[in-house]
C-alpha cells in the first residue's frame, strides 16, 4: 500500500483508523517520511475511534483526518462525512437519507441532542430500499449551524454499538470508552485488546495495551506504576475494575480490516 501511494502520488487515504496507524508504523520502520508523500487528507471509518486517535493519525501521517460513515445495508461508504472546515460531527446527506435516533430498548424516537441508536430510511435507493433500518450504532443528531455552511443535520462520531457493548459486573462498557482513557496517557500506543473472562460468578476484564519501546525497556517498577495508573483511570471513568497488562510493541495482531478489540472468553 505504501509503495502504491509513492508510485501514484496518492493524495487521499481511505481505510480504517487502526490500519492507518499500522501504515504509519511500517513507514517509520522503513525510514519513510510521510511528509514526502503527497497525502493531504484521510477518510477513516468502519470502526469506532476517538479524538485522541485522530490526533495520533494526523501527527504520524501528516494528514487531515476526517470521519466517514456508511453501512453496506444502506449504501456502503458515503452516508455521512465530516467537513474539513470544522471536524465537528458528520454531515448526513439528507437528500438521500432520513436519519433518526431511537431508544434501543423501546424504539421511541429521541429528540435532537440525545444519544441513542441511529436509524436510517433511504429516499433514493432503488431495488433494495430500507425503511427505519436499525444500524445498532450509538450516536446523536444535531442541527446547530456549521462553519462550513452546509445545512444538513449532523451526527456525532459513533461511540459504540448496541451489539458490541460489554456488560461487566452489571456495568455497560464500550471499547471506545477504554480507548479514550488509553489515548490520554503518554507512552501508551494506540493498539489494545480487551480480554473478558469469568471466575466463578464474577466477570474479569483484562486490558492488554502496547507501550513504546523506551517505556517497555524501563525498570519493572515504572511499568507497574503505569499499569496501576491506567487501572485507576478506567475505574474512575467507567466504575469497573480491570487488570492492565502492558505488552511490548507489535505484540497485538494488526489487521487490514476492522481491528479485533474484544476477546470474550465467558461461557454465558
Amino acid at each position: 500500500q505504501i509503495m502504491l501511494m509513492q508510485d501514484f502520488g496518492s493524495t487521499i487515504l481511505l481505510c480504517t483508523p487502526s490500519y492507518a496507524l499500522n501504515l504509519a508504523e511500517v513507514m517509520e520502520e522503513e525510514g519513510i517520511d510521510p511528509a514526502a508523500l503527497r497525502l493531504k487528507c484521510g477518510l477513516f471509518g468502519a470502526e469506532p475511534w476517538s479524538e485522541s486517535m485522530r490526533g495520533e493519525i494526523e501527527k504520524k501521517l501528516k494528514v487531515s483526518a476526517l470521519d466517514i460513515y456508511g453501512l453496506t445495508e444502506v449504501i456502503g461508504p458515503g452516508v455521512a462525512s465530516e467537513c474539513i472546515e470544522e471536524k465537528n460531527g458528520l454531515h448526513i446527506f439528507e437528500d438521500h437519507f432520513i436519519a433518526e435516533i431511537i431508544d434501543p430498548s423501546t424504539g421511541k424516537v429521541l429528540p435532537y441532542g440525545e444519544a441513542g441508536e441511529l436509524v436510517f430510511t433511504t429516499i433514493t435507493k432503488e431495488a433494495f430500499p430500507v425503511i427505519r433500518y436499525r444500524t445498532r450504532d450509538i450516536s446523536r443528531l444535531t442541527v446547530s449551524p456549521c462553519s462550513c455552511g452546509r445545512t444538513h443535520v449532523r451526527m456525532d462520531r459513533i461511540s459504540g454499538r448496541t451489539d458490541d457493548m460489554l456488560i461487566i459486573r452489571g456495568v455497560n462498557v464500550f471499547p471506545s470508552q477504554i480507548e479514550s482513557v488509553l489515548m490520554t496517557i503518554e507512552g501508551v500506543e494506540p493498539h489494545y485488546q480487551l480480554i473478558i473472562s469469568r471466575e466463578g460468578s464474577l466477570d474479569l476484564l483484562e486490558v492488554q495495551v502496547e507501550v513504546g519501546e523506551a517505556i517497555f525497556s524501563d525498570e519493572i517498577k515504572g511499568l507497574e506504576t503505569l499499569a496501576r495508573r491506567i487501572e485507576h483511570e478506567i475505574k474512575d471513568l467507567l466504575g469497573v475494575s480491570s487488570k492492565v497488562k502492558l505488552v511490548e510493541p507489535k505484540t497485538i495482531q494488526r489487521s487490514e480490516g476492522k481491528a479485533k478489540r474484544v476477546i470474550d472468553k465467558r461461557k454465558l
